[in-house]
């Protein structure tokens, strides 16, 4: 029984990147969107300034992490799928996350997207430019040392369970090596905006504007 389940699992997902290609072969590739994807360690305040940039900048702020949490909430088919997944402690195929990063995409109606959190490693990287068939314009970077958000961590009260030093350095851990090879692959193009998130939100605000206000003159 367990082969025939397996194979069932990757039907769905072979299912799940043939339709998000036809999805962005048909329709993102002609939206030819502004994607930057915002990357930065867990409490290097990226958060934060997303929000400037929406609005300031006219972005959509994009977070795979929500889109993930969303679909499983509405109950849907693929949703199901991906809380076992989730559940069985695998990781969900980067076409599953691609193809509802598209979606909201294709569903927003606007043409400029911070994609938040994602790609988390270089299997999603290499996955959203063959899918999508688009790169991003660049990647902004909070670069932001352990230290400073570990105690950033620790001292906001959201009574988040994994708010706790072993598990913050677990995941300090993940991104190191998942995430950086990332940022090192897009800095050998040219395009990595590296921000110094160590400094009070106003002063990384400061930077990240002059990185997108050349663009768009009407920022406040």
């Amino acid at each position: 029984m367990g082969t025939v389940v397996d194979d069932g699992k990757k039907e769905a997902q072979q299912e799940a990147l043939q339709e998000a290609q036809q999805e962005a072969h048909g329709s993102l590739a002609d939206l030819n969107p502004t994607v930057v994807f915002v990357l930065g360690g867990p409490g290097s305040g990226k958060g934060t300034q997303c929000a400037n940039i929406v609005e300031h900048f006219g972005f959509t702020h994009l977070s795979a992490g929500d889109l993930l949490r969303a679909e499983i909430k509405s109950g849907s088919e693929n949703g199901t799928m991906i809380s076992d997944m989730i559940k069985e402690g695998k990781i969900v195929p980067s076409e599953v996350t691609i193809k509802l990063l598209e979606r909201a995409m294709l569903e927003n109606g606007n043409d400029k997207f911070l994609i938040d959190g994602f790609p988390r490693n270089e299997e999603n990287r290499a996955a959203f430019e063959d899918v999508a068939k688009i790169e991003p314009s660049f990647v902004l970077y909070f670069d932001c040392s352990e230290e400073e958000m570990e105690r950033r961590l620790l001292g906001r009260n959201q009574g988040r369970e994994d708010d706790n030093v072993e598990t913050i350095r677990k995941r300090f851990k993940v991104f190191q090596e998942s995430s950086l090879p990332v940022i090192e692959y897009y800095n050998s193009k040219g395009k990595v905006r590296k921000i110094d998130a160590r400094r009070p939100i106003e002063e990384v605000y400061e930077s990240v504007k002059a990185i997108f206000a050349p663009k768009d003159e009407k920022a406040d």
